[in-house]
């Protein structure tokens, strides 16, 4: 299954606002709650009819730095609100972006209130089970590598999301020879258009089972080997720490082959706060400290019981070094 799928295409207007309305999150405690902004993983859909309201909220955000440009997905809202109203409050507290919105309609509601549409996913692009590793997907992955990068250049989407696929037997040697031929296919294109392709790093002992970028040294010697400012990996710090951990010194050691981060709580992918084993004020200092001029975009799911819009206030407020 890909973690992002997307919800098909559809031509009745009323239709569309829905599907650009309905916020997508998982069940809470699984590990990939939350991955994926409205019409990316489709998990918010069917899920009992139009989302709760999401009424303006009385948290007033603090003083930021602003030294780290901070996003967002759409399972921080814990399923409330239309995207108008999530993108509104997310504004309001300083967020610079959205990942993982996929629409022109839906690009425009998040321009309405200054935010970049922060990483795009193309609905025939690679997934988790069926990605870069296997030279059967490269030719009609390629076209839709070159028509993404276009349109992502001419809407102002600073980066691609894809992934390596699933091990399925394979030889991680040769899943990595895959992709790199794949890749120093597309990067004159990205590089051309300004626009970021970045594999994502998923764990494969919790959540993505037989994913092959499952450790950072892989995916490390994919990106050396293509060699391109414009291609650099998803650095999830969810799924690294729980298959690598040492996050700070990975990251600092690597920096120049990442491209944009995610966050999330581990164990279970919830609040990044003190309830969970990261220390999320330091990762942010490390990454501030590196200059690193991209995004840090969250990707949780809010405890049960707690309120999303101050638990989203908490998580910019630590990050915010």
């Amino acid at each position: 299954m890909r973690r992002r799928d997307f919800l098909p295409a559809v031509a009745a207007a009323p239709v569309l606002l829905a599907q650009a309305q309905a916020p997508p999150a998982g069940p809470p405690g699984f590990g990939g709650s939350g991955r994926g902004g409205f019409g990316g993983s489709g998990r918010g859909s069917g899920r009992g009819g139009p989302p709760q309201p999401l009424p303006p909220s009385s948290v007033q955000p603090a003083a930021r730095k602003g030294r780290i440009k901070q996003g967002v997905t759409g399972g921080v809202f814990g399923r409330l609100g239309t995207l108008d109203e999530q993108c509104r409050e997310a504004a309001r507290l300083g967020i610079k972006g959205y990942d993982l919105i996929n629409t022109p309609e839906q690009w425009a509601i998040l321009k309405k209130y200054g935010l970049t549409p922060t990483m795009y996913q193309p609905q025939a692009g690679a997934g988790i089970g069926n990605g870069l590793n296997r030279k059967e997907n490269h030719d009609r992955l390629e076209a839709v590598m070159h028509s993404t990068l276009d349109e992502a250049a001419a809407n102002g989407i600073p980066s691609i999301i894809t992934f390596s696929g699933t091990r399925k037997g394979m030889a991680d040697a040769e899943g990595a020879d895959n992709c790199v031929a794949f890749l120093n296919k597309v990067k004159a294109h990205a590089e051309d258009k300004g626009v970021n392709i970045c594999m994502e790093y998923l764990n494969s002992k919790v959540n993505h089972p037989d994913y092959m970028f499952d450790h950072i040294a892989w995916g490390v010697d994919v990106m050396k080997r293509v060699n391109s400012p414009r291609v650099k990996i998803l650095y999830d710090i969810y799924h690294a720490q729980i298959m690598d951990g040492d996050i700070i010194r990975n990251i600092q050691t690597n920096f120049q082959w990442i491209g944009h981060f995610h966050t999330g709580g581990n164990p279970g992918r919830h609040d990044i706060d003190e309830t969970q084993e990261l220390n999320y004020s330091a990762i942010a200092k490390a990454i501030g400290d590196l200059n690193f001029t991209g995004y840090i975009s969250h990707e949780y799911s809010p405890w049960p019981g707690h309120e999303p819009i101050a638990v989203l206030e908490k998580a910019i407020e630590i990050c915010d070094q």
